[in-house]
Formats: structure tokens, sequence, C-alpha cells
């Protein structure tokens, strides 16, 4: 009988020590998600801003060019 005592103490501590660990991840996660919700990646940038990428060359660029530079520059 004392051996399944301990056997259910045990099992009980490491149920105990996952179920903390699962809450404590999640309110990380729900912690990160919080900071980062109203962050707006996509908004137009302030200030004297450049613009990178200039697709009007002057020569019109088909389909397979195109689709060669996505490969090469994996965008």
């Amino acid at each position: 009988m004392r051996t399944w005592l301990a056997l259910f103490w045990q099992s009980m501590k490491v149920f105990i020590l996952f179920t903390g660990c699962t809450i404590l991840f999640y309110c990380g996660i729900m912690w990160v998600n919080q900071e980062y919700q109203d962050y707006h990646r996509y908004d137009k940038p302030e200030g004297a801003a450049v613009k990178v990428y200039n697709s009007a060359t002057g020569e019109d660029v088909d389909w397979f060019n195109r689709l060669v530079l996505f490969y090469l520059d994996g965008e």
C-alpha cells in the first residue's frame, strides 16, 4: 500500500509541474501577443524615407524574367 501512495505522490508532482509549466508558457505567449498586437509593420514611413526598389527601368520585363528573379531573390 505504501508503494502505491509513493507512486501516486510522484505522479501528482509530475502533473503539477507539467501544469505549472504549461500555464507559465501560456502566460508568456499571451504577453508577447499583447506586446506586438498594436505593432503596425506596414505603416508608411515617416521622415525622409527613400524608395529602395524602382521597378520602372524603362524596359518591359516579361513574366519569365520576373519568375527567375523571384526564385533568385527568394521573395
